[in-house]
This record gives structure tokens, C-alpha cells and sequence, in this order.
């Protein structure tokens, strides 16, 4: 699918009231926030939260959207890019760093890009947010071309740095999708795919590291693992494109293998250093009766899917 030309969204004026909008109101709910007992605010909390698991189902078919959107640009040699900035930046940072290890990617698969760098990760940089070229710059640096996608999180929609990646993605000919906690009559916007996490005001005004930000975690989950599950990383419900890079990744491989081929765990043990520690490969040396050149062959046919190089005859 090809990305709009036109600007992402008209955003709001510099130093224009965004009190209207929803991540930006009050919740009546917790007016007496600084009054209540230890045990009511959690209480507080946990109603509150309910809200998430509701937006999440409001905006399943976006996800899925985004999600096919996705697999299928990975699939052609694109690469997955989130971009944010504060609570967003380092929520995509934090899921494009656990690709690598939960799905055996290459670093360059799935990024992040957050505004300030790798120092806004551990100190505030929220003033960066602000500076639309400075996103743009960040997709220029990157490389980005029309297989990549481009993933803008902002909590409150209006983030110019967020604006300027997803516009310059946009004119490099880039998937680009939306996630944001705002409705879209209040930032309308131009892309691939609109997300909208609505999960209402905060408890703390303002402050979308709380909903807003449990959320987007969840959200980023779903695309990530959707996408990754689409592009045969995963069999059944196994991870089996596991690294086995440590003792506990290795007792998971084991296990994977004891379950999925019926041998004891030594022979299991054999069976995956015969494979060169890749469970897909032991699973289709097992499966086919081949050694690991012809079952890495049969693999790179299927384009790596286990189920289909399993099944194929």
C-alpha cells in the first residue's frame, strides 16, 4: 500500500491549548486522589485499568490491519520502525529490543527511534518532542524505503517530532501507521493504518505513562508478535525461532523439542547440537529424517515457515 503524499495531520499552533484533548482531561473519577486511603487508590487503579482491555478490542481490526500490513513488508525485505518520543519512544524501544532474543531477528529488523537518543532513555528529553525536522532527519538517517514501515506512537497525537518521521516516511514511499489515545476528530491524521487506544483521562492528568502507556505496551505486543507469528516465527504456540544464547533458553529449546518430537531430553540434547542450536532446524531434522544441510534447505524454501517446510511433501 502506498502512503499518502500529503501531511500527516495539521497539528495545533505552538502554545495552544490541548486541554481538549482526551489524554489531557480531568478524570472525575479521582478528584480526591491525594485524599483517598492506601488501599482505595489501588482499587482506583485497577478500575481504571479495565478501560485498557476495552480499547485494545475496540481497535482490533486496525490491529489486524496493521498487523497483515506488516508481515507482509517484513516478508518482501522491509524493516519495522518505531518512532517516539518520552513514554512512547521508550515503550518502542523497549519492544523492538526484545524482538531479537523472543524471535532470533536481526537487530535491524524492528527499530526504534526516540527523541534524544539513546539519553532519553534514562534521563528526560521531553523538550525534543517538539522539533518536527529533527524526526524527519531521524527516517533520512535511517535509510528508509517504500518496504519499510514506519510506526508513529504519541499518546496525546500531537507530537511534532512523531509528525515530521511519519511525513518524511510518507514521502519516501513508507507503510506508515498511527497509534495514538486521542479520537481522530480530535487529530485527524493521514495514514496506512489509524490506531486509536482510547482508554480515557488519566487518573494523574496528564500523565500517559499510566493508561496511555499500558496500552501502547499491549498494542506494540500484538503487532510485534502478530507480525512475527505471520512470518513463521512461531509453531503452534512455541517460539520456536528461540536464540539459544543462555542456560534458561536452552532448557526452553529442550523442552520444546521433548514435546514436539516425543525423544528424551539427552537425545533431544544431541538432536539440537547435531542441528547447530536452531530448534526449527533440529524440529525438521527430526521430522524429515534429513541432516541439517538438507533440513536448512528445506527450511530456506519455505522461507523459513516450519509448519509448511514440515508439511510439504
Amino acid at each position: 500500500m502506498t502512503s499518502p503524499a500529503n501531511p500527516v495531520s495539521p497539528l495545533p499552533a505552538s502554545g495552544a491549548d490541548r486541554g481538549h484533548l482526551l489524554t489531557e482531561q480531568i478524570n472525575p473519577h479521582s478528584q480526591q486522589l491525594d485524599r483517598l486511603t492506601t488501599l482505595e487508590l489501588v482499587d482506583l487503579f485497577q478500575r481504571e485499568d479495565q478501560r485498557v482491555m476495552d480499547a485494545i478490542a475496540q481497535a482490533r481490526e486496525d490491529l489486524a490491519q496493521a498487523i497483515d500490513l506488516t508481515a507482509r513488508a517484513l516478508g518482501q525485505g522491509g524493516r519495522l520502525f518505531y518512532v517516539g518520543a518520552g513514554t512512547s519512544g521508550r515503550l518502542g524501544v523497549l519492544d523492538a529490543a526484545e524482538c531479537p532474543p523472543t524471535f532470533c531477528t536481526p537487530p535491524e529488523l524492528v527499530q526504534a527511534i526516540i527523541a534524544g537518543g539513546e539519553g532519553a532513555l534514562v534521563r528526560s528529553s521531553e523538550g525534543l518532542e517538539d522539533r518536527s525536522p529533527d524526526g524527519a532527519a531521524a527516517i533520512c538517517d535511517r535509510g528508509i524505503t517504500p518496504l519499510d514501515v514506519v510506526v508513529g506512537i504519541t499518546a496525546g497525537g500531537t507530537t511534532p517530532y512523531v509528525h515530521g518521521a511519519l511525513e518524511a516516511a510518507q514521502q519516501r514511499g513508507a507503510s506508515t501507521i498511527f497509534m495514538a489515545c486521542v479520537p481522530r476528530s480530535q487529530v485527524p491524521v493521514t495514514t496506512d493504518v489509524d490506531i486509536r487506544l482510547l482508554v480515557g483521562p488519566e487518573i494523574l492528568a496528564g500523565s500517559t505513562r499510566l493508561k496511555a502507556g499500558t496500552v501502547t505496551k499491549l498494542a506494540l505486543n500484538l503487532l510485534s508478535t502478530g507480525t512475527m507469528v505471520k512470518l513463521g516465527k512461531v509453531y503452534g504456540n512455541r517460539m520456536v525461532d528461540v536464540a539459544v544464547t543462555n542456560q534458561k533458553l536452552e532448557d526452553r529449546a529442550l523442552r520444546i523439542l521433548v514435546d514436539l518430537t516425543g525423544l528424551d531430553r539427552p537425545a533431544a540434547q544431541d538432536l539440537l547440537g547435531a542441528s547447530g542450536r536452531s530448534v526449527k532446524v533440529a524440529l525438521v531434522m527430526h521430522g524429515k529424517g534429513c541432516d541439517r544441510a538438507t533440513a536448512e534447505a528445506l527450511l530456506a524454501a519455505q522461507g523459513g515457515h516450519l509448519r509448511q517446510t514440515l508439511e510439504a511433501p
